[in-house]
């Protein structure tokens, strides 16, 4: 049975019957989330220099001094119009919403638990890395659990590009589900060191798992374009219309010069519900095209850390993530950000295809 606050106005006028379809209530979740965002965000941005909530900025990263005390944890702004806007739009009777709503909670959580120690030590070092990795891996269990419950979920792991190939990873899949997450989660955390850096290239991938997963919860779509059908996923498509409106309202504070900056309770919430998203419409390896901007800042981390190591102080980038890279080679940060945004639409499109080339 369908059921949100809004619904029993179709009881009442018949007009209201339109409530009941996804694709209306998805387009109304985002306007929603994006107006609240949009009203609220100087009053939150207020409410946040009184607290003294800036940001603190490491040393390493000179050119960035001048944005010392901007204030952070931005990402509460986005949790609040998201869930604002799920309360009037969304079946509140769908698992799958109230699981990706306990995914981005969760996650925001540890990340707000890491802002909150910077701020409270005064430096830009927040919890320890394996309390942080702790409480994702928790997390990220428990969602894995709750989708590993339910019977129409399968352990298949589906190929981008590929009709027919898939394997089935039994209960291997369990711990694979808990990495994808993670991986994800910590992925954007790395990106979001530029005004809107992260949050542009996250409303992509938002945006393309919105259309995988309301193609996975319909039948006849999931039939013609050999896609695995699990009946009721296709509810969450307004939770991802509903995050992309709230993060298009947090870009419009965050866009350079940035005026908040989303802190970690975003940066983690946002990367590991985009995992849960991936899991949940079986397009896991699909993550990695439309979030390979997200891989490459990850990458280039490893990659720093390991030539480091091996050749005893050396770096291969002049900083990583990538992104410092570019800027301490003069690459204005608006440039690197415009294209970095570029390169993210390109990558959703490629992500797209695999729907049609197979």
């Amino acid at each position: 049975m369908f059921y949100n606050f809004l619904s029993p106005l179709a009881s009442e006028w018949t007009f209201f019957n339109v409530f009941r379809y996804i694709t209306f209530r998805s387009m109304a979740a985002l306007m929603t989330a994006l107006l609240i965002s949009i009203i609220l965000g100087p009053r939150f941005i207020a409410w946040l220099r009184r607290l003294k909530c800036g940001q603190y900025i490491h040393e390493d990263v000179a050119a960035h001094a001048c944005k010392a005390g901007t204030p952070t944890m931005g990402g509460l702004l986005m949790l609040f119009s998201l869930s604002v806007s799920l309360l009037l739009w969304a079946d509140l009777t769908n698992i799958y919403i109230w699981q990706a709503f306990f995914v981005f909670a969760g996650f925001g959580a540890i990340g707000l638990w890491d802002d909150m120690t910077k701020l409270r030590h005064h430096k830009n070092r927040g919890i320890s890395g394996k309390a942080k990795i702790a409480g994702q891996l928790g997390i990220a269990c428990v969602a894995m659990l709750l989708l590993f419950a339910n019977p129409d979920y399968s352990s298949k792991l589906t190929i981008p590009f590929f009709k027919e190939v898939t394997f089935d990873l039994g209960w291997f899949y369990l711990p694979f589900g808990v990495f994808v997450m993670v991986a994800a989660s910590n992925a954007v955390n790395l990106t979001d060191g530029l005004d809107g850096l992260a949050i542009g290239p996250s409303i992509v991938a938002c945006i393309v798992f919105s259309i995988f997963i309301y193609i996975t919860g319909n039948a006849r779509f999931a039939g013609y374009l050999l896609v695995p059908y699990m009946p009721g996923v296709g509810e969450v498509t307004v939770f991802c219309a509903a995050l992309v409106g709230a993060g298009l309202g947090f870009l419009w504070f965050n866009a350079y010069p940035a005026q908040v900056f989303m802190g970690d309770v975003g940066s983690l919430s946002i990367g590991g519900v985009l995992g849960y998203l991936a899991l949940l419409c079986k397009q896991e390896l699909v993550l990695a095209v439309v979030g390979g901007l997200f891989v490459a800042e990850t990458l280039s981390v490893i990659v720093q850390v390991g030539y480091f190591r091996w050749t005893g102080g050396k770096r291969f980038f002049r900083m990583a993530p990538l992104h410092h890279h570019f800027e301490l080679k003069g690459v204005p940060e608006s440039k690197i950000i415009i294209r970095f945004w570029i390169t993210s639409i390109l990558l959703g499109l490629m992500a797209l295809s695999v729907l049609k080339l197979r």
